[in-house]
């Protein structure tokens, strides 16, 4: 094992862990959204403790520069704007910018097999 390097039972045990603190944090929200956003303060260090990335289902869920935990229609905002999906929170204003392009590819390459088998028929 190299230095700083983490066996993978313990990479894996840490991403398990990330998942449950974010499915708490979006149950917990309703009702104490403070206890929410520690949750994802708590799997961010876990993250950078581990040298792991943060599951992708749960990326998009927490504001990059505050850390809070986005809830869209509560504290947040979701926008589709010039081939990219726009995440405003509502706490600070931060606006993270993800494009969908690989979406509209893949969209466009199913409705052209769809003409293609047609054709062949």
């Amino acid at each position: 094992m190299s230095r700083g390097k983490r066996p993978k039972w313990m990479i894996e045990i840490a991403i398990e862990r990330m998942n449950i603190l974010f499915e708490r944090a979006e149950i917990e929200f309703e009702k104490h959204p403070e206890r929410s956003n520690r949750y994802v303060v708590l799997a961010k260090k876990l993250s950078t403790k581990y040298n792991t990335k943060i599951p992708d289902k749960w990326a998009r869920r927490y504001c990059k520069r505050c850390n809070k935990f986005l809830y869209p229609g509560h504290n947040a905002t979701v926008r589709l704007v010039n081939e990219e999906v726009n995440i405003l929170c509502g706490e600070c204003g931060h606006v993270m910018k993800i494009p969908y392009y690989k979406e509209k590819k893949n969209k466009r390459r199913a409705k052209y097999e769809s003409i293609k088998k047609r054709n062949d028929e």
